[in-house]
């Protein structure tokens, strides 16, 4: 691999990198307007359409945060054979996305939530989805076109939001697959499958969802019982680097028996929506790559606080994040490298 002594060398890296995403897609639809009045039927804002939108979501805004990080994005998943699996083909190929790994089946719908907004504010959100896993014919399609872009891939993200596309028998396998390939995994969880996903490269869960995962509560300022949860997770996922992003508080990440905090950087907060999808595409470029845990989590760390000042889901801006990670001296090679 090619020594890289810059960040501009970093992100001129990312270019040449393939990235398979698998996990769970869904249409992100918006519905802006203008609320000025009460309803006289209930106690609930009237909201004047102004605009609607249909975007990708899910595992799905996951590829766009790679593409838009400058490396091919590859996405295998399982949507519904409907209407709103029709629009969400459209909107792959909008935005130059290949649809191979896309398996549509009858037996699911699209996931699709519906958010209303007036001005910056979100008034009310509905999802439309099932969650019940994949039957044994799809997951045996699945793997087939999962199988179909392994080799092309540089590292793996799964990208879990419990919507039936995992099962304890498909992450099992498609780790295998890719351990035996050596290509790192990456894994951005939820409590479902939580503890399924035994020997992967990297397990990117925030600070919820490792409570959740793990039946441990503690106060989230005793760091103590903190990390003595990551170890546990360490030891039951036989995996060496974990990333816990923890909101307003930054990031810590372990590998090994190494631990590393890194604050959040002061923003102007708009919505949190797919900072962890930010998160998780950028960790798993730079796992790919091979650089340093704290080069791994702090880009992952300014790249998440960057999306918070969008409103609705959006991906990264590469421009940005580089002028922002100069401006901090993320690259420091008394700290930060690559192997």
């Amino acid at each position: 691999m090619t020594q890289i002594t810059s960040l501009e060398g970093l992100f001129e890296a990312f270019n040449r990198l393939t990235v398979l995403v698998v996990g769970d897609v869904m249409i992100d639809s918006y519905l802006w307007g203008k609320s000025t009045r009460i309803s006289p039927e209930a106690p609930v804002p009237i909201v004047n359409v102004v605009k609607r939108e249909k975007r990708l979501g899910g595992a799905a805004n996951v590829a766009l945060n790679v593409e838009a990080m400058g490396a091919t994005a590859l996405l295998c998943s399982a949507i519904g054979d409907d209407a709103d699996g029709a629009d969400y083909l459209r909107l792959m190929e909008e935005k130059g996305l290949s649809t191979e790994g896309i398996l549509q089946s009858p037996e699911r719908v699209t996931t699709i939530k519906h958010r209303i907004l007036a001005g910056a504010q979100q008034l009310l959100r509905v999802d439309a989805e099932i969650e019940h896993n994949l039957t044994e014919q799809e997951e045996r399609r699945l793997e087939e076109r999962f199988l179909k872009l392994l080799d092309k891939a540089d590292v793996v993200i799964f990208e879990d939001y419990d919507k039936g596309v995992f099962s304890e028998q498909n992450i099992r396998r498609f780790l295998q697959l890719a351990n035996a390939r050596g290509i790192p995994s990456v894994v951005d969880p939820k409590k479902k499958n939580f503890l399924s996903y035994i020997g992967c490269t990297l397990f990117k869960p925030n600070l919820k969802e490792l409570k959740e995962g793990l039946k441990v509560e503690f106060a989230d300022e005793n760091l103590p019982a903190f990390e003595a949860a990551v170890a546990d997770l360490q030891k039951r996922l036989q995996v060496r680097r974990v990333l816990v992003t923890l909101s307003e508080r930054g990031v810590f990440v372990a590998d090994g028996k190494d631990k590393t905090y890194i604050a959040a950087h002061r923003r102007a907060i708009s919505d949190v929506s797919g900072a962890g999808d930010t998160v998780i595409s950028i960790a798993a470029l730079c796992m790919a790559l091979r650089t340093s845990k704290e080069l791994m989590a702090g880009l992952s760390n300014l790249g998440g606080g960057l999306v918070c000042e969008q409103v609705g889901v959006v991906p990264v801006n590469k421009a940005r994040l580089l002028e922002e990670a100069r401006q901090v001296r993320l690259f420091q090679k008394d700290e930060y490298g690559v192997a």
